[in-house]
């Protein structure tokens, strides 16, 4: 088998199609003095920072001491970091139910106040009771957690 010129610890067949032989041992010596053609420029890889990229790398590993003083690994993760800061505050606001049920029970209290006043006249009393007998119903409807998480606001 015909061998060519050595670089780089290679060995370059003149003849392809025939098995490669060990390529022979070099010297330290040797494999600094080989000399590497001009005309070829080493390949290399440059980063240009863009304008939106930040001074503080995402993603990465650190590693920290636990409180047992042993290492642990932690990722930041900046997909955690958005999610985080995208969380919205919402208050439920009851308010109207609340002064809608105080108001049934102020007329309920009056309902019972004007038939005990109204004690002499009985057809008063019984429209006064009627109306008192519906005002318990529409209460016993609306004071409750159902209704008020029904008629809440939330902002």
């Amino acid at each position: 088998m015909e061998t060519g010129v050595i670089q780089n610890s290679t060995v370059f067949q003149k003849n392809p199609s025939e098995p490669a032989m060990a390529s022979p041992v070099r010297s330290l010596e040797d494999r600094d003095n080989t000399d590497k053609p001009a005309s070829l420029p080493s390949p290399h890889d440059e980063y240009i920072k863009s304008e939106n990229s930040s001074d503080t790398a995402s993603g990465l590993y650190k590693v920290v001491p636990d409180e047992n003083g042993s290492y642990k690994i932690l990722y930041d993760d900046p997909k955690a970091e958005a999610s985080k800061s995208s969380e919205e505050e919402c208050t439920v606001n009851t308010d109207k139910a609340d002064r809608e049920i105080e108001k049934l029970k102020e007329k309920k209290e009056q309902l019972e106040q004007q038939i005990n006043s109204a004690s002499g006249d009985e057809g008063k009393v019984r429209e006064l009771e009627k109306k008192l007998a519906a005002v318990e119903k529409e209460l016993a409807q609306k004071d409750n957690d159902a209704y008020r998480r029904q008629n809440a606001v939330i902002s």
